[in-house]
């Protein structure tokens, strides 16, 4: 999985916990093994466990493995998230919540700024050409949260960031609503994280590790995070997780927000209509010239689309 937040230019961090990160809590149930390429996080009757980055980050694109809790994880969490610090902190989370064996988890995204409480849902995209965050799975998308503060919409970006991760018990509100309760028989709960990766910007001392104009980079990647935009192929592949996967999405709940849905949301609606028409525009031009036999305008992909 990962995590996108736009900005200038790069540091690349090698991969390995003993160098990455502090074990923050758990009284022993925290390890890193095999020579610090691998963590682990425990949970018991008595405690869970959790873990922070050592250093900030202001922007960057963000990758960790994990391997969740198997089996019968029913009650359990295991979150995995950017905070910085104070009581009006910034926060991009991952929450996976466990459940009975044979049923998946249930994943919330939740991203906030100082302003606001924090918005959880199951994604929602809103795929604009300008700098903002985007939380994929698999290498799969499952929100895009796009910098919309030209229009009043608060954005994350002043703040540095630390990463954080945690495995809890939550068996009053996690599983179905709390009825599910954690069985205790099936403990040690474990979750793994290996092959972290952090291309970002550091934060020390008060300053950004970047430079807006000289962009750095330890290493020979081409820096493509910084321009990452979805694709018709991408926002295809996240259509298709709305489509089957969401289940819940704050942008339709009116009972939640009574007064009027949050700002984000109409614009999100009004760039996905005006890329749907966009889409239906070329289409009919495709449909025009394809029935007009103009072989040599119409591509094979044009067709193919054409023909479904």
């Amino acid at each position: 999985m990962s995590l996108v937040v736009g900005s200038l230019c790069i540091v690349v961090l090698a991969s390995n916990f003993y160098q990455d990160f502090d074990i923050t809590w758990g009284d022993g149930r925290a390890q890193i093994l095999n020579n610090g390429e691998l963590l682990t996080l425990s949970l018991d009757k008595s405690s869970g466990s959790g873990f922070q980055s050592k250093n900030e980050y202001l922007f960057g694109k963000i990758d960790m493995q994990l391997k969740l809790v198997s089996g019968n994880s029913a009650g359990t969490v295991t979150a995995y998230y950017l905070s910085s610090q104070g009581s009006t902190h910034d926060e991009i989370d991952f929450e996976f919540l466990g459940n009975l064996s044979g049923d998946p988890y249930i994943l919330h995204t939740k991203e906030s700024d100082n302003s606001t409480s924090g918005l959880t849902l199951q994604p929602i995209s809103t795929p604009t050409p300008t700098f903002g965050t985007l939380f994929s799975v698999d290498g799969t998308p499952i929100r895009e949260f796009k910098n919309a503060e030209s229009v009043g919409v608060p954005y994350p970006k002043n703040q540095p960031m630390r990463m954080y991760s945690n495995l809890w018990n939550a068996n009053d509100w996690a599983t179905r609503g709390g009825p599910v309760k954690t069985d205790w028989t099936q403990a040690p709960f474990i979750a793994s994280y290996q092959n972290f990766n952090a291309d970002a910007c550091i934060w020390s001392s008060g300053s950004s590790s970047c430079s807006s104009s000289s962009p750095t980079s330890t290493s020979n990647t081409t820096n493509s995070w910084m321009s990452q935009e979805l694709d018709s192929t991408s926002q295809g592949r996240l259509k298709w997780v709305q489509n089957n996967y969401m289940i819940y999405n704050y942008c339709t709940d009116t009972k939640r927000f009574p007064q009027g849905l949050p700002p984000e949301c109409n614009i999100a609606w009004r760039i996905l209509n005006s890329l749907m028409k966009k889409r239906r525009r070329e289409e009919r031009g495709r449909r025009r010239r394809l029935c007009s036999g103009d072989s040599a305008t119409v591509t094979e992909e044009e067709e193919a689309a054409v023909m479904t």
